[in-house]
């Protein structure tokens, strides 16, 4: 299949076609149904292909059946994005506002909200919740914001801990009292939340989603403990003494469920 001379280290997209005995065009619908990857562009905007690449590509003694069972998956996973789009897009005409990104199981627990009780700031924050931990995740978070919006000295302290957060930016050390202390704050904080969500009878709706939905989660204070874990998945990028704040108030919360247990 290949001629006897090796070709140049790097060739453009018409001299790899008649190196392997093919089209351009051959080789772009390869790109796009994932059978061939494409190469980066180089300064001129334009691909490069090597000689391996061509041989990875186009050697008839390669593995067929692996690469099309490879093939295979990334098609099913391009399907099921698509799927998911086309489903968002669905949500987002129904509801008619970005309340729509949210997955149903999460905009019914907040549907009798009052409009305007749910900020921007805690829409993104269920967002995030759900892109990380799924729709059970954002859904149990959504008891935060039910009593947030019921009770106004909890928001106002909860407000003023996001100012004190923000204010934890690089020029603070890490080892600052002020980052204990902070913490501390915000355990005490999530304790009051916790006991608004028992006296407003949440917990009996929470308990109901893990009845109703299988999920991967074992409780809700695991859910709480995950959240603080995977603080470097979510897309913010928090100062060392914010992180810090963080990871404290994860071991205080530890705490107080190792004494509750």
């Amino acid at each position: 299949m290949y001629p006897s001379a090796t070709p140049p280290r790097q060739v453009k997209i018409g001299d790899a076609a008649a190196f392997a005995g093919t089209t351009p065009r051959a080789i772009r619908h390869y790109h796009e149904i994932g059978l061939l990857p494409e190469p980066e562009r180089g300064g001129d905007g334009r691909r490069r292909y090597g000689y391996d690449d061509m041989r990875a590509a186009f050697d008839e003694g390669r593995d067929v059946e692996e690469t099309l069972c490879r093939l295979e998956e990334t098609l099913a996973a391009r399907e099921a994005d698509i799927k998911r789009q086309r489903a968002a897009v669905q949500r987002l005409r129904t509801v008619g506002s970005p309340m729509g990104l949210l997955s149903e199981l999460v905009t019914d627990r907040i549907s009798h909200l009052p409009p305007g009780t749910l900020r921007p700031s805690d829409l993104e924050a269920l967002l995030v919740t759900e892109r990380i931990f799924g729709p059970l995740g954002a859904a149990l978070q959504a008891s935060v914001f039910i009593v947030l919006a019921a009770h106004s000295d909890l928001r106002a302290e909860a407000d003023r801990l996001d100012a004190a957060d923000t204010a934890l930016d690089d020029s603070v050390d890490p080892d600052d009292p002020r980052v204990e202390a902070l913490a501390e704050q915000h355990c005490a904080h999530h304790r009051a939340l916790h006991q608004a969500i028992e006296a407003a009878g949440l917990h009996a709706a929470e308990e109901r989603l893990f009845e109703t939905y299988d999920a991967d989660l074992k409780g809700e204070e695991d859910a709480q403990m995950s959240a603080f874990e995977a603080v470097a998945k979510m897309p913010y990028d928090f100062s060392p003494a914010r992180m810090r704040c963080m990871e404290l108030t994860a071991q205080l919360l530890g705490q107080d469920l190792s004494t509750d247990s």
